[in-house]
């Protein structure tokens, strides 16, 4: 609990600064795009490898390398100066966050609205700690040290995506 308020506080610090640094609103709308695109390169990978895996072809494998080395560039224009284990942790967070959108849709098109909801919850919570964390609002190393998931894993992220709900805004050019 104590995590949380320190949390919060740290957060409303935050946004106050970038506030009076950008005198307004944040526009990460490039960032928002580029995070979208990496997922589907990232889905590309997995792709390319299982569709080497099933056909035996190696020009598969020569694809997936191509898209891997251009998804850690493109990583790299949002993940900058990771610390520790950030780098992985941020292309697993995109990764996560685009299955479970896809599983979402899957079970929206099957007609169970609730479950797809639950779903498409669980992935915005992830893709907002995906920013999170590279925004410098939280720092892996408090998430490995404070995070105890039986307890403070759906009121953080929630945090987390309420925040990004709010400065976040695609539709800027």
């Amino acid at each position: 609990m104590l995590f949380l308020a320190k949390m919060e506080d740290e957060v409303k610090n935050w946004l106050e600064k970038i506030k009076e640094a950008r005198q307004g609103e944040i526009d990460l709308s490039r960032d928002e795009d580029l995070s979208i695109a990496l997922m589907n390169l990232i889905s590309l990978e997995e792709h390319f490898y299982f569709t080497a895996m099933k056909t035996s072809n190696q020009k598969y494998l020569e694809m997936l390398n191509s898209i891997r080395n251009l998804r850690k560039s493109l990583l790299g224009k949002i993940v900058t100066n990771p610390e520790g284990e950030g780098w992985c942790i941020s292309k697993h967070l995109l990764a996560a966050s685009m299955r479970l959108i896809e599983v979402g849709t899957k079970e929206l098109s099957k007609g169970s609205a609730k479950e797809a909801n639950m779903y498409f919850a669980s992935a915005f919570n992830l893709y907002s700690l995906f920013f999170a964390i590279n925004m410098k609002m939280v720092e892996v190393k408090n998430l490995e040290n404070n995070f105890d998931t039986s307890k403070n894993q759906h009121g953080l992220l929630n945090k987390f995506s309420a925040i990004i709900k709010k400065i976040v805004d695609c539709c800027k050019e």
